[in-house]
């Protein structure tokens, strides 16, 4: 299912089929953009999202793939770039995310996460870096647990402090180029992902430790993300602590 136009800004958000992937698409395409949904396993859930922005005027298609396969990207590049003219902003909300003490946790599943969320982030942002079109910006994503060092998250944190740590590299190497690059990093966000396996104390723990006293919600966080892919363009190569002041 896609609608296609040449005008107007254009937006790839891997991983934009659900959760905060979801919210960021809808609100990228009512701010104007036409948008890209990628999906990796679950195409019916993206092409319903697709149909569902068509259906309410605006303009999108769903492009799959594993966003750790160069060449998987590369063909979804090309779709986006064949359907809209070309790609203003990027946004890399795909990961994966297992929570395991480091003790115990499997070494292949730390190759798994650590696959999707540091090669899977480099590779997107290598195709975004050479495709994105001047005035764009390229959006990763990490987690406020850098910050607050939870126990479990460790392998899952250095996956997402090696994101923050290639951000500013590539900003500063698209110099001249007018592309901004930045990384948001949400604090606990109401989630399928985030709420899995946690018991309602845990929960209800978490909603209060932020000064504001809640859980983020997917859309607190696709706010951010549409202020850094319009009008942020003097944010450049930061990381944004989205989440109510936890740290």
């Amino acid at each position: 299912m896609s609608t296609s136009s040449s005008t107007g800004r254009v937006a790839l958000v891997t991983g934009g089929s659900g959760g905060i992937g979801q919210a960021v698409v809808e609100r990228l395409v009512a701010d104007g953009f036409s948008v890209a949904v990628h999906y990796a396993g679950n195409r019916v859930k993206a092409d319903t999202l697709v149909e569902s922005i068509v259906a309410a005027g605006g303009s999108g298609i769903a492009v799959g793939g594993d966003v750790a396969d160069e060449n998987a990207m590369q063909t979804a590049f090309d779709q986006v770039e064949a359907a809209f003219g070309g790609i203003d902003v990027v946004v890399n909300t795909a990961g994966i995310m297992i929570l395991t003490p480091i003790a115990t946790l499997g070494l292949d599943d730390l190759d798994r996460m650590h696959r999707t969320n540091i090669r899977g982030t480099f590779v997107v942002s290598q195709q975004a870096a050479r495709r994105v079109r001047a005035g764009g910006a390229i959006v990763n994503f990490s987690t406020t647990v850098t910050r607050t060092s939870f126990p479990g998250y460790g392998a899952y944190v250095a996956s997402k402090a090696a994101v923050e740590a290639m951000t500013p590299v590539l900003a500063r190497e698209l110099r001249g180029k007018d592309i901004t690059v930045n990384t948001v990093a949400p604090g606990p966000t109401a989630t399928p992902l985030f709420l899995d396996g946690k018991d309602e104390q845990t929960i209800q723990n978490l909603s209060k430790a932020a000064p504001l006293e809640r859980l983020g919600t997917p859309n607190d966080i696709a706010e951010t993300v549409a202020f850094l892919a319009g009008p942020a363009r003097w944010v450049n190569g930061q990381v944004l602590f989205v989440n109510g002041g936890l740290a």
